[in-house]
């Protein structure tokens, strides 16, 4: 994971930082070790824990964090990662037909599909996002169950209503989550 990924820490119901990855380990790891409630730190793309271990110097911190640099197969000027695709015998044999090959009518289908779903891939994403941290932090939290509900049923108003009593770190990263999963206004 990069170093600049967009994360924000809790320790308990409070949010302690919000930020880039390297940042925010940093703020996170002089959290824990005051014995800060139960740190934990979530991806801001997917609602995700971020596994972390504060053990060791600030240093030992950021060395954890970065990247390997590896090179796998491929093209990596152009970003190009080879994986496995099935298809039945018609699919590959109308692709193999196409103009470019098999790989560039994938690459147009893709991309067609990508623009074409982008505001469905939008809401989704959200969606997920904020689901995934809910679930983490707000499991037990008064009207979890309706605000999930509100989530998936694009309803704004319900949705803020019934996080409306969590602690404010928590609604607000909760709202920041969501924001894309309701119809704009």
């Amino acid at each position: 994971m990069k170093l600049t990924h967009p994360c924000t820490a809790f320790a308990g119901a409070r949010r302690i930082a919000s930020g880039d990855l390297k940042e925010v380990a940093l703020k996170a790891k002089r959290a824990a070790d005051r014995g800060a409630a139960p740190v934990l730190i979530f991806d801001d793309l997917t609602g995700e824990i971020i596994e972390m271990d504060f053990l060791g110097s600030p240093s030992d911190i950021v060395e954890r964090l970065a990247e390997p640099a590896t090179r796998g197969p491929g093209r990596p000027r152009l970003g190009v990662i080879a994986r496995e695709v099935t298809l039945l015998p018609r699919h590959w044999d109308w692709l193999g037909m196409q103009p470019g090959g098999a790989s560039v009518a994938l690459r147009k289908l893709v991309e067609e599909a990508r623009l074409a779903n982008a505001g469905k891939d939008r809401v989704r994403l959200a969606q997920n996002a904020a689901y995934r941290f809910m679930t983490t932090i707000a499991g037990d939290a008064p009207g979890f169950e309706e605000a999930l509900r509100a989530l998936f049923a694009g309803n704004r108003e319900g949705f803020e209503a019934r996080i409306a009593a969590w602690p404010a770190g928590i609604r607000q990263h909760a709202n920041k989550l969501a924001a894309g999963a309701f119809p704009e206004a």
